[in-house]
């Protein structure tokens, strides 16, 4: 019996150690591999992807973005010292679901998606119409958030520079090419920034069925400009809430962004109270996938010195 039971022991602690050392074997995930998750939040499936090790990044996307359309170089950078977690908005790419037509909506669904990943406290990262969303939520729902980070986005509130009609011609084809993305993301006629978006498009269709999932209907584009244009009219002051903020907080721009022009938070300057601004030259409306390892260099650096608000 004695010899039985020693050799079940023995048996179990191998298949033990042999499940650790493929566990211990098996390459981390990077953007390029990491899977499609899912959760619910309400009654949607809701898709997101995880990659990393460290505080959590929850990062929100663009208008007409999906999981597939951030640059894998830049997660990749990121996720080398963080948790980055990428997700779907309802009804988008990869989500079930509508997405909703007015921020107040997006920062509450936000607020179901960390309680449904389970994350506690996070980084807040928004890129354009998510960096709006993150806006939001960080003033909606501040307990959760340590740090934020805006990319290419521009403040609640009337703001001087409009989006220009050379963006919106392009950001409306159900598809865009190369082309288009040097007039959407990037600086036409800078060589170093047309030589950028090429290599960041590249890294980006190396993953297959990207144009499969990207929002490219009338109905589907509406709800963005009608939550754009009701964070702008902004009813809830946020702009006054933002100023006031004491949460750290990273404003990242380029210098001729169509879209968000970053000139539109000269205002704010001297007024917000924990705020650091960076604008690269030649750079568009997508300064992380341009400058993507140097963006990530910048971000560590600005969590790593740079505390969240007392008693946060």
């Amino acid at each position: 019996m004695l010899r039985m039971f020693l050799s079940i022991v023995c048996t179990t602690s191998m298949a033990l150690a042999s499940v650790a050392s493929a566990a211990a074997a098996e390459p981390p995930a990077t953007a390029a591999t990491a899977s499609t998750q899912y959760v619910v939040v309400g009654k949607d499936r809701i898709a997101y992807r995880r990659l990393g090790n460290g505080p959590t990044i929850l990062a929100a996307n663009r208008l007409r973005g999906t999981l597939d359309t951030w640059d894998p170089l830049f997660l990749d950078e990121l996720a080398k010292r963080y948790t980055v977690i990428t997700f779907d908005f309802p009804g988008i790419g990869y989500s079930e679901g509508s997405l909703p037509d007015d921020m107040t909506d997006v920062s509450a669904f936000v607020e179901g998606l960390s309680d449904a990943l389970g994350i506690d406290r996070f980084i807040a990262l928004g890129w354009s119409w998510g960096g709006l969303a993150t806006q939001a939520y960080i003033l909606d729902h501040p307990r959760r958030v340590t740090h934020a980070i805006l990319v290419a986005t521009n403040p609640p509130g009337q703001n001087a520079i409009p989006l220009q009609p050379a963006f919106l011609e392009r950001a409306l084809k159900p598809v865009n090419d190369l082309d288009d993305e040097e007039v959407l993301f990037f600086v036409p006629n800078s060589e170093a920034s047309v030589a950028a978006a090429k290599s960041s498009h590249e890294r980006i269709y190396a993953r297959p069925g990207v144009t499969e999932r990207i929002p490219s209907t009338p109905e589907q584009f509406a709800p963005y400009f009608t939550a754009g244009k009701r964070f702008h009219d902004d009813p809830m002051n946020r702009r006054h809430r933002l100023a006031e903020s004491t949460l750290p907080i990273l404003v990242i721009c380029g210098d001729h962004d169509t879209s968000t022009a970053g000139q539109n938070w000269f205002p704010l300057i001297g007024k917000m109270r924990n705020a650091q601004f960076v604008y690269f030259s030649e750079t568009g409306h997508a300064p992380q996938h341009q400058h993507p390892v140097r963006v990530a260099e910048l971000i560590h650096d600005f969590l790593a010195s740079t505390p969240p608000p007392s008693g946060g």
